[in-house]
């Protein structure tokens, strides 16, 4: 059986209106402005009788746009998607389980789901230990990331560009940064620079 649009709607919004007479949500049918005498013929409604709603043009609907509550949903879809987005960036530059977890909270069973998705390869054990030279560029470019920032902490992006600008094993990038980070690295290779 063919459907239209309109049906597709009222559809929709009775099996919405459903729902929330048998889950007692009064306010949500009262802003749908629904009355005693329309929940009493809600409730003598059956499956059969939605199924009828295709066949008939008629629509007894208003719809109106809440703009205060649309943008922000908006933005709080488009802050998920790039968060995922980024997510899966990390997860297919390498980004180790810990960061994950550390920055997003995610799961060892999710880590393992994303990059089974994402066909990355498993490395086993940590990485080497960078040399002198690695860990030089490496310093000169984290601390151009958080020379104006009050706490040197990195965001999750910050990581991501860090790896692509210097091409330095991610890993390697978390794992040195996160130790400048506790120990206060910065602050003690520029008293040598200092020094020397």
């Amino acid at each position: 059986m063919s459907t239209n649009k309109e049906s597709d709607l009222i559809t929709s919004v009775l099996l919405y209106a459903m729902r929330c007479l048998a889950e007692g949500d009064q306010q949500a049918l009262r802003a749908m402005n629904f009355g005693p005498k329309e929940l009493e013929a809600l409730k003598e409604m059956n499956l059969a009788d939605l199924y009828r709603v295709d066949q008939l043009r008629a629509h007894c609907l208003r719809i109106g746009l809440n703009r205060d509550v649309f943008w922000p949903m908006l933005d709080h879809l488009k802050h998920q998607r790039e968060s995922e987005e980024l997510q899966r960036d990390l997860i297919v530059a390498d980004a180790p389980m810990e960061m994950m977890h550390t920055l997003f909270g995610m799961s060892s069973r999710e880590y393992s789901r994303w990059r089974r998705l994402l066909t990355v390869t498993s490395i086993v054990g940590r990485p080497p230990e960078p040399d002198e030279t690695v860990s030089h560029a490496l310093w000169y470019a984290w601390q151009d990331y958080v020379k104006d920032r009050d706490e040197p902490t990195l965001l999750a992006s910050d990581y991501l560009h860090l790896h692509k600008n210097t091409q330095i094993d991610l890993r390697i990038v978390w794992n040195l940064v996160q130790r400048w980070e506790v120990y206060g690295y910065h602050d003690n290779e520029a008293a040598k620079q200092h020094r020397a």
